[in-house]
């Protein structure tokens, strides 16, 4: 826990969030827009206020850090309860103003990055031309999702399951 004495858990002893979500038949991250397990547990977390969002840890830590003092459920938008039970469920907070209010670069969208951003781009389509599988599959940082890359233009291979893009 990034507060007060920097608590550490183990595995069995670690907090757990008390949430029952709702059924839904979205079980989309609303951050990276991928699915999401439909229960609560460590690699996924949920929003105490809504109880409707369910997202990927590595998504939420992430948002907390670019969000900085703006950190709230990317779904209802509550700041007080959602950032007390991220706290408390490990995640780290900065506490700056949120990234995109200092690169004007980085905004928040509701729209997935959808180009190759590799410093040479090999894809006969063009930066934009995206496949589901194979050498044209876009891969967005893992880290940011602000910036992506084709399979074949950063020599991802097939054991490959995330890409940090230069920045981050």
């Amino acid at each position: 826990q990034y507060f007060g004495v920097y608590r550490s858990f183990c595995w069995e002893h670690r907090p757990q969030q008390p949430l029952q979500p709702r059924p839904c038949q979205d079980n989309t991250c609303p951050i990276c827009l991928h699915t999401v397990e439909d229960k609560i547990s460590y690699k996924t977390m949920g929003c105490p206020a809504c109880q409707d969002a369910l997202f990927h840890r590595q998504c939420i830590q992430r948002l907390a850090l670019h969000a900085g003092i703006a950190f709230r459920c990317p779904r209802c938008l509550n700041q007080e309860q959602f950032m007390t039970d991220m706290l408390t469920m490990g995640i780290r907070l900065s506490k700056r103003p949120p990234s995109w209010e200092s690169d004007q670069e980085v905004r928040p969208s509701d729209q997935r990055h959808g180009r190759c951003d590799a410093a040479t781009c090999f894809c006969l389509g063009g930066r934009e031309h995206v496949e589901a599988y194979g050498p044209w599959q876009l891969w967005l940082c893992s880290s940011c999702a602000a910036e992506g890359t084709h399979q074949y233009c950063s020599s991802l291979g097939n054991s490959i399951y995330s890409w940090e893009c230069n920045t981050c």
